[in-house]
Order: C-alpha cells, then structure tokens, then sequence
C-alpha cells in the first residue's frame, strides 16, 4: 500500500466526519481496558524463521467485541493524534464503518457504509475491504450497492465501478492497488447479495478478478477462481496473491503480473482444504504481504503466514473465524478482524509499502 497523504484525508473526510458525528454520541464506545489487554488464542510454529516474525510468547491481544462480522481493516496515519492514527474496519451486516482509536475504544463512523437503499438486504449489506488511494481517500468494496465507491476530500461518495459489460457487478469483495497506486484490483463473488449464488439479482454468471484504471475502465482478468476473495501483491508487484474463500476448495493462487497489469494464468500457491474439512474456522479470505514478500493470509484457523516460496512458517491461531488482516501503527503491528473481536499482534515484520 502506498502511503497516504493524511494532510489530504483529514480534510478530505471532514464533511463525513461532521455526517456520521450524530450517529458516534448514538453508539457506544466497545473500548475494552487499553493497560491489560485480554488475549485469545496461540501462536503455532511449524519452522524456526517464524520465530524472526513473531517472537515467542507474543499474544493475540483483543482490542474490542460486540461486532456482528467484522471485516476489512485499514490503518489511517494521523501525527496529529497522540497515538498516531487510527483504524477503519468494517461492520458487514450492521451496514457501517467503525473507527478504533488507541485509549479511545470503537465507535461508529460511518452508516450506511455499503447499501443506501430502504427495503432490506440480507445479512450482509455493507461494506467489505477498505483500502486508501495515495491521497489518503477511503475506497470501499461496497457489497449492498454492488459497487467499488470513493469518499472525496469534500465527503460525497463517488462510484468508480458497477459494471462489467454493462452487466451489474455481484457484491465487491476485497480490493488492492497496483503499483502506480491509481489502479485498482477487485474480487467479486456474490456474498453481498441476499441469496447469493442463487439470487435473482445476479447479472453475472461467474465470480471474476477485476481491475479498473483511473478512466474508470473496468477489466476482466481471471474467472478460474470459483469464489475470489482477499488479494494483495508482491513487494515487486510481479506477483498477485489472490484467496478462494470454496469449502470444497479452500486455496490460494499467484497469478504473474505481466507488463500491461493483466494476469498471466494462475498457479496454485497452498491449500488448506484438509484444515477446513478437520474442523478449523474460517475459510481462506483477506491477506496482506510483508516488505520481505511473506503473505499473511487469514484461512481456516486463523492467520496462514507463508514465505514467498509456499512454505507454511507459523499460523496465529485466533480460535475465531478470521475475516481479514491489515497492517497498522509504525507497519509492524497486524491488526486482525475476527468474527465478533477486533485483535491485534506485534510482529517483526514490516508491511510492504510502509
């Protein structure tokens, strides 16, 4: 992730701040005590250079509770604050964005986040990955309004794709930029909507990976994924990672990034199938990539950390079907989304483009 001017997005998101302000004092803060922090889970060890990226005895730390699924994290850099920024994340089915604050706790920031309509729309029509351009604006996978959305500096919302030969999208899922930072890359399974697979409102008959340009031109570049999830580069952005959130097969594919940012085909980078079927939680779903190139992929059991050759080195173990992962604070701390908690963990790892 490149990273953004935050001059531009406290400005930029002032009017939205000013929007949602009614709807923080309506919410509670869900802060849990900032000194003694409870903990979930373990760390599991399966090669001695995980000792390197997460050293012994470190603890998953629970940050705050109560959420219906949580999802999407992203970390906004903020000097002015004494902490030094704060986290957005997503509430799918309570249809909101949260903020979480160090000292402060969570509170609502945005709401709606991801469907603007008035009948309802099952149980999942917010929005889903966040992620900020390089001018610190807030783009979100938008699964209600079947779009990939902007929040402008001035707080409006713009659609930057809805569309695939002039056919609706299903429900973005999960989105990354390219290395010129403008580009932006998209899965789109059909989560979002009421009845998924199955849902009459389905205009496209496959689950594609997808890029749209800073034209606004949207791209088909794979649909051999049966149910495209999380994706994230390489540090080179040779390499496109991409999870395939299928019970009956619960993988990751590379994809090689060819020199006009279309995908050459995919190769099978790990799969995790046996874990699902033996009773883990959680299918494959978000990953971001360290400045190394390890890929720290959220899959049944918690969070997958693999070198950049395949070789599985440890797993955080939430004990929680983990949504998604991001990376926070000073680039070394993985703030994890899992099912009703908001976690976090210190690694000796730096996210890549920090």
């Amino acid at each position: 992730m490149h990273k953004p001017n935050q001059l531009a997005f406290t400005r930029g998101l002032l009017a939205a701040i000013i929007f949602t302000i009614i709807l923080q004092y309506n919410n509670p803060v869900l802060a849990q005590d900032s000194t003694n922090f409870p903990t979930i889970g373990e760390i599991i060890r399966y090669d001695k250079s995980f000792d390197d990226l997460i050293e012994p005895e470190t603890k998953i730390e629970v940050l705050s509770s109560g959420f219906v699924w949580s999802e999407g994290p992203v970390w906004v850099p903020d000097t002015k604050l004494p902490f030094g920024g704060y986290l957005l994340f997503s509430d799918i089915p309570n249809n909101r964005i949260v903020k979480w604050e160090e000292k402060v706790g969570a509170e609502t920031w945005l709401q709606p986040s991801g469907y603007t309509g008035q009948a309802p729309y099952g149980g999942e029509p917010g929005c889903n990955g966040l992620v900020l351009d390089k001018e610190g604006q807030l783009i979100s996978c938008e699964h209600g309004d079947r779009r990939i959305s902007l929040l402008t500096r001035d707080g409006g919302k713009i659609t930057l794709a809805d569309r695939y030969d002039g056919k609706r999208l299903n429900s973005p899922n999960d989105a990354c930029l390219g290395a010129d930072g403008e580009t932006i890359y998209f899965t789109d399974p059909p989560y979002g909507l009421p009845n998924r697979f199955e849902d009459p409102r389905r205009e496209l008959d496959f689950c594609g990976v997808y890029r749209v340009d800073k034209a606004g031109k949207v791209t088909l570049l794979t649909t051999e994924m049966t149910r495209p999830n999380g994706l994230a580069f390489s540090p080179d952005f040779k390499t496109l990672y991409v999870a395939q959130s299928d019970p009956e097969a619960a993988i990751w594919k590379s994809f090689p990034v060819k020199e006009d940012g279309t995908l050459g085909e995919g190769k099978l980078f790990y799969d995790a199938t046996v874990n699902f079927k033996k009773g883990l939680p959680g299918l494959p779903d978000g990953l971001k990539v360290d400045s190394k190139g390890n890929i720290w992929a959220t899959g049944p059991g918690g969070v997958y950390v693999f070198n950049p050759g395949g070789t599985l080195l440890g797993r955080i173990s939430t004990g929680e079907k983990t949504a998604n992962c991001g990376w926070g604070n000073d680039g070394s701390t993985l703030y994890l989304t899992a099912d009703t908690y908001l976690c976090r963990i210190q690694t000796g790892a730096k996210g890549a483009g920090w």
